[in-house]
């Protein structure tokens, strides 16, 4: 999602801790420990790419047309025909055309495209759209000028990529696809690891089914969408083959494709555990299917978590060959825990003869998830946040720290679902003890009553057979809430799952968001690249002595307007009195070298007596500028004085 596979904390629905609070005051001070000290110490990551830097660079003036632009990104992109566009001033493309070169060296990703030759003065836009390696499309624009900043009829667009109906579609069909998968694999886990008989409940069985029928279509969907969620962004794209095609070539499209394979074995599994295995009543030859069956559907269930693994952010950054596991299991223990939570929720309300031996064993199963969950969502948060100010100043550090909340929030209602279930007694429950029997009775005599008295009126006959099923569904009411404590237990679940289901909205929000590592890193470097542009007028003064006779005095000078683009130079040179002082010549360089730049020299014209100007100096892009200033005071004295300067 994500994605990586959502992250969920802590969170079992009935702990098996004696004293719950306790256990988790200990737990939430062990994630918080842990949480700071991978934080604290975190590296470099790399997931959701990002652009680090151009050339031109965003806002820069340039003196002469450069022969091409190139981008740099955070990590690996997939580019193709028209991912970058060059506009003049008038709207028209500027680039050749031709597709993106790759010119990648080590561990920089670079790609650039050729311009026309010729390219008069003015302010040109660089539009881009990429797809990350974590399958997520990205997008920008900046401006950079030719001479001199002009006038442009070309508006930076305001659209991200992945956005409108298609973004809006897709997405939709990504939170589908968690929860269908989720319902799926955590259903089937609950009926072979908890209630075994649960595979002949019809209520379990439309839960799975229609688990599986939601993933595949979702995927589906999906698999339609992804040409143009990635780009042109109309939805009428969904029929181009050759689009169709190009995806099923790419990482992602392999990946949805692998899941609908899986999903045709997960349509056998599911075939067969409500089918032979719900009618197997020998208990030797039950067992044995049972082992096959929980082998199958966790191999099924690992490929199918493998598919968003591949595809998304565990596959790229740091440790990748650790991070794809990592985020299987994640995904796994999501589903055995909220999956089966879900089933235990529909077990508790549409089947009066579930069994409290079956809540508590899924009570230890969710303790499980929780102790895996802990583990590898340490890890995670630590690939994808990195630092402290992450956390708290990026969207995925908000949202991470939301998710936390909820889990707070689950950690107490756990507690109380914990109590409800010590309060039950061993076996089946005493709704199922006390009027299953009555309901038989009921529906028997119900059963006698309607044979003997079949009117031949077909409309007294439906009034007949709606007066059965009123009596038939209260009669099914009052024997599921004759037990008070089976009520409480139940309603606590509930709540339990409306928590989960606003928990699993986060987090599918999350994986489909740029992690907080990359955003605060573009941020930074943007913040870097763009320092404010009109800081005015620069004035500096500087002493010198060429050593000479009549050697040493001031230099004074103004540039104006002390922004990047064109400037106006003025230098006065004065003698120690103050006086304005004639000298043979005066030169002037400009280098940045954070950026290799320069030196520029600068050439200014004698206007009068100790006073020199230069116009149309051109500042390519701020920074902390080095200015080395020649002054010559005879035909062998001269000498060079440097300041560095913050421009721009």
């Amino acid at each position: 999602m994500t994605a990586t596979a959502p992250h969920f904390g802590p969170t079992p629905s009935v702990s098996p801790m004696r004293h719950p609070l306790a256990a988790a005051a200990l737990l939430a001070v062990f994630v918080a420990t842990v949480f700071g000290l991978l934080l604290g110490g975190a590296g470099p990551a790399s997931a959701h790419a990002a652009l680090t830097g151009s050339d031109p660079q965003d806002g820069a003036v340039v003196a002469t047309a450069p022969k091409e632009v190139t981008l740099t990104f955070s990590e690996q992109v997939a580019m193709g025909d028209g991912s970058v566009r060059v506009l003049d001033p008038s709207g028209k493309r500027a680039d050749t055309g031709a597709e993106p070169r790759n010119l990648q060296s080590a561990s920089t990703v670079k790609y650039s495209v050729p311009l026309h030759a010729g390219l008069p003065d003015g302010t040109y836009t660089v539009a881009w759209q990429a797809v990350s390696a974590d399958s997520h499309p990205v997008s920008g624009a900046f401006t950079f000028s030719i001479g001199a900043p002009s006038k442009t009829t070309v508006a930076l667009p305001t659209d991200q990529a992945g956005g409108g109906l298609v973004g809006t579609l897709y997405g939709i069909a990504r939170y589908a696809a968690y929860a269908g998968f989720i319902l799926l694999a955590g259903g089937a886990a609950f009926v072979l690891a908890c209630w075994q008989r649960g595979a002949s409940a019809r209520p379990l069985q439309r839960l799975v089914v229609r688990g599986w029928m939601t993933l595949t279509t979702a995927t589906l969907v999906m698999l339609l969408l992804r040409n143009p969620y990635t780009g042109s962004g109309k939805l009428a794209d969904i029929f181009d083959l050759d689009g169709l095609k190009a995806v099923l070539d790419t990482k992602p499209g392999a990946a949805l494709v692998s899941r609908l394979l899986l999903l045709g074995a997960s349509a056998l599994f599911i075939a067969v555990l409500f089918g032979a295995y719900a009618k197997r009543e020998d208990e030797r030859e039950k067992k044995d299917l049972t082992f096959g069956l929980a082998i199958g559907g966790a191999v099924i269930a690992a490929g199918i978590a493998g598919t968003w693994a591949l595809a998304e952010h565990a596959s790229t950054g740091i440790q990748p060959g650790i991070a794809m596991p990592v985020d299987v299991l994640h995904l796994l223990a999501v589903a055995a825990w909220l999956g089966g939570l879900a089933a235990l929720l529909v077990a508790l309300y549409r089947t009066p003869d579930i069994e409290v031996t079956a809540v508590r064993r899924f009570s230890r199963i969710a303790f499980g998830s929780v102790l895996v969950l802990t583990a590898t969502g340490l890890y995670q948060s630590w690939r994808q946040v990195g630092s402290w100010s992450a956390l708290t100043g990026t969207r995925y550090g908000q949202l991470l720290l939301v998710k936390v909340g909820l889990v707070a929030v689950l950690v107490g209602v756990a507690w109380i679902s914990r109590r409800w279930t010590a309060r039950l007694p061993a076996g089946t429950t005493k709704a199922h003890r006390t009027g299953t029997g009555t309901a038989d009775a009921g529906t028997g005599s119900a059963a006698e009553t309607e044979r003997a008295t079949v009117p031949a009126d077909p409309a007294r006959a439906a009034q007949l057979a709606r007066q059965k099923a009123a009596v038939a569904t209260a009669t099914k009411k009052r024997i599921r809430d004759a037990d008070p404590d089976r009520s409480g237990l139940r309603r606590s679940v509930l709540a339990e799952v409306g928590v989960a289901v606003a928990l699993l909205a986060v987090t599918t929000v999350l994986t489909s968001t740029e992690p907080g590592r990359t955003e605060d890193e573009a941020a930074r470097t943007s913040t870097a690249a763009s320092a404010p542009t009109a800081a005015g007028p620069i004035a500096v003064t500087l002493p010198f002595d060429t050593g000479g006779r009549n050697g040493k005095g001031t230099v004074r000078m103004d540039i104006d307007p002390g922004r990047t683009g064109a400037n106006g130079l003025h230098i006065w040179i004065d003698d120690p009195d103050g006086q304005p002082m004639d000298v043979p010549e005066v030169k002037l360089a400009f280098t940045l070298s954070s950026k290799d730049i320069g030196p520029l020299p600068v050439v200014p014209d004698r206007l009068t007596e100790g006073h020199w100007t230069a116009s149309g100096v051109q500042i390519p892009m701020a920074g902390n500028w080095k200015m080395a200033v020649t002054v010559r005071t005879s035909d062998i004295d001269q000498t060079t004085i440097a300041k560095n300067v913050k421009i721009g």
